[in-house]
Order: structure tokens, then sequence, then C-alpha cells
């Protein structure tokens, strides 16, 4: 994409949402902080605002032409704000109401995998009723607990022993009412960015994380250097082909759009990749894959969020005004 050549008055009075009312709230404020900055610099007219702080009439108040979506978590990530901004009639970056949604439920983003062909670790849907000894069982240990609505690695827990799985699970029923167990792989984490809609989607180079003693927490995706990235990723040919492929297909399979990221770990004993996770509204800060991934190939982080920006469209036909 050449962004020397647009104009930015073009783009319109521009809302860069960030903040919210979730967990994530902090990294969010991290994600828009600097792409507002970068949409200034490259002389966007954009504004800050805060659907944590500010209502749903201020947002309608401030005329925005459209908005760059850079909320992660609940209220944000999951559809929820999506469907409010079709309701306004305001174009806004990345995936619509439901892939939204449905990218937020790592269990429903399973299902709708494994109809696809995607591959991805055993697991099993966890609720009051339960037999956690069948789920033991039938995926064996160790096990990765986690709530299927969060994301930053919140509430996670990998379990070794038979005996903490419930302390793992409730911890993990203190943000949602069922909870995702999974098959652990053992191997090594990777990611892959990808950018643009339908048959236009294009995965940008892997990016290999190696964290400290593999606990790649939200404190060593957000606050440390201490975890090492590598991009691109010193993976053979074919297999970074299958992983972008895979990671391809996993993001058209649940409908998204405009830009993505999806997680991937390749099996130490047979260097078979299994995917994790999308995320629809992925982080934008200083430690984040997504600009990461965009530099190898030569998109600053500046071109990165006015690409973004530009993709912005309301989703369900609606015409603004």
């Amino acid at each position: 994409m050449n962004t020397t050549t647009f104009d930015p008055a073009s783009l319109g009075k521009v809302g860069v949402l960030f903040g919210g009312r979730s967990a994530e709230r902090d990294v969010s404020i991290m994600s828009g902080t600097g792409v507002l900055q970068a949409l200034k610099s490259r002389g966007i007219d954009a504004h800050p605002f805060d659907p944590g702080t500010q209502s749903l009439a201020e947002l309608a108040a401030q005329n925005f032409d459209r908005v760059f979506i850079a909320l992660h978590g609940r209220y944000g990530e999951d559809g929820s704000l999506q469907g409010a901004l079709e309701q306004l009639g305001i174009p806004y970056t990345g995936s619509g109401v439901m892939a939204s949604s449905v990218g937020m439920d790592k269990i429903t983003t399973k299902k709708i995998w494994i109809m696809h062909g995607v591959p991805t670790p055993g697991y099993a849907s966890i609720d009051s009723t339960t037999d956690l000894d069948k789920v033991v069982a039938d995926l064996g240990l160790p096990l990765i607990v986690k709530p299927p609505l969060e994301g930053s690695t919140i509430g996670i827990t990998k379990v070794e022993k038979a005996e903490d799985f419930k302390a793992a699970v409730d911890l993990a029923a203190g943000f949602d009412d069922v909870v995702l167990a999974e098959e652990f792989v053992t191997g090594r984490e990777f990611t892959v960015a990808v950018l643009g809609t339908g048959a236009g989607a294009r995965a940008l180079p892997i990016v290999e994380i190696v964290a400290p003693e593999g606990n790649y927490d939200y404190q060593n995706k957000y606050f440390t250097d201490d975890t090492q990235y590598h991009c691109p990723a010193n993976l053979p040919a074919e297999l970074t082909e299958e992983i972008q492929r895979h990671a391809v297909n996993a993001y058209r399979a649940l409908g998204c759009e405009g830009w993505g990221r999806v997680d991937v770990l390749v099996r130490e004993s047979d260097m078979r990749p299994f995917l994790l996770e999308v995320n629809t509204s992925p982080g934008m800060t200083g430690h984040s894959l997504v600009p990461m991934a965009a530099r190898a190939v030569g998109i600053s982080y500046e071109d990165l969020c006015v690409e973004i920006l530009r993709s912005a469209r309301l989703k369900m036909g609606q015409a603004k005004g």
C-alpha cells in the first residue's frame, strides 16, 4: 500500500477508540495512544475517545466520519461496540459484529475451525456439571485452562497435576461461566498477522515468540523486555507456507475483516502446527506483534495504522447519514 499519495482530509474526522472497561484497559490505552500519534503524524484529523468513560451519546455527538478501534477484550473486541457503531452509522476498523463475537469466544472459534479443517488442540467445555476426572482422562495432562472470553493470558493456568485442576477451573470461572480446558501442546510459539478481507486477506511474516521459561504471560507480553521475538521466524519454507495458509483460512472461516492476528503452536515432536485463537483487535503497543510483522515487509507503524484505518467500513450495508 502506498500511503504517500492519499489525501488525509479524505478520511474526514477520525476517532481512535481506546481504554474501555475490559481487564485489558491499560494495554488498550497504550495501543490507542500509539495509533493516535501515528495518524496525526500523517496529517489525519484524529481524536481520542474512551468508551470506558464516555457514553454512546457522546460518541454520536462527535460526528466522526470513521473510527479506529484500539480496544481489547470485552465491550470493544466482542461485537458489542461494533453493533453500536453499525446502529450509529459510523464506519469502523476490523471485523464486524458476528466475526468479532465469535473470535472473542475461543470455544465457538474452535467449533468452527474444526468444521473447516483448521488444526487446533483438543479441548473440553467445562461448567458446574462437568466431570473433571473424565476431562483429564480424555485430554491427558498437562492441560491449559482459560476463560474463553478473555485475552492477554488473563485467568489462564497450566495444570500439571489432577489435584490442581479444580482450582484452575475456579479461577477461570471467575471471568466466564463456561471454562475452556485445552490439550497442552509442547513446542514453539508463533503468531501470524493477517491483513485484508475475503480473497484479499494476506498473511504477513510469521513472528516466533521466545518468552522467559516459556512463560508468555501478561507481564512478559507488555511490560518487560525479556521476551525475544524473531521475525521472520526461522522455519523451513514449506512449514512457513503451511502455517500462513492455515492462519488465513482460520481468519476467513470466522469472517474476519481488515486485520487480525492468529496465534499458533508448533508441536516439538512432529513440527505439526496447532492454531489457538484469533485476535480481531490486536495490540498496537511498542511490544506488539502485528507492527513487528509489518516492519519485516517494509510497512512502518504509521503506514500500518493508515492502511487499517482506510479499510474502515460498515459491515451491514448501512449508509452513513
